[in-house]
């Protein structure tokens, strides 16, 4: 997988620095920029990076952190221990990060270490909202209720509202 010179110039410039590890854009915001990059599980330096899925759309990483002051990860983290089907979806989730990553290569210093918290709580709504656009509605519970809230709360252009969709 590789990234096109304009992709990896968007990028850049969406982050103010030169990304390091990307491997391919993960999802696209409705302009066809890149809104998410999967990033290598081991950047060029040697440096172990267990956030493969990363979101780059300063639109997107603003709205999360709107809802992150929001005190919506403490809500989650919290419905996380008081239902376990959520929990269990969540678990289903972590393992699927993994699964991913895995086809990405072998890093010891982060096995069984994902994203955004996964499995047992809510660090990161970022990390989660990447996962969920990348990996697709179904996959990610959580990643999937925060790009909902941002929908339904138009903190980002990059997520129309569901009847603007026109995405399927």
């Amino acid at each position: 997988m590789t990234v096109a010179p304009d992709d990896a110039a968007a990028i850049a410039a969406q982050l103010g620095r030169t990304p390091r590890g990307m491997v391919a854009v993960a999802w696209r915001c409705p302009s066809g920029t890149p809104g998410v990059v999967t990033t290598a599980p081991r950047l060029p330096d040697g440096t172990p990076f267990p956030t493969m899925y990363y979101l780059t759309c300063p639109s997107l990483t603003s709205a999360c952190s709107t809802l992150e002051a929001r005190g919506v990860m403490a809500e989650m983290s919290a419905r996380l221990t008081a239902d376990p089907e959520l929990a269990a979806a969540y678990l289903r989730a972590h393992d699927a990060y993994l699964a991913d990553r895995a086809e990405l290569g072998d890093v010891p210093e982060i096995d069984g270490v994902s994203a955004g918290g996964m499995p047992g709580r809510v660090k990161c709504l970022h990390a989660l909202v990447a996962h969920a656009l990348a990996a697709g509605e179904g996959v990610n519970p959580l990643g999937d209720e925060a790009v909902a809230l941002l929908r339904e709360s138009r903190l980002s252009a990059c997520l129309p509202h569901e009847e603007e969709r026109t995405d399927g």
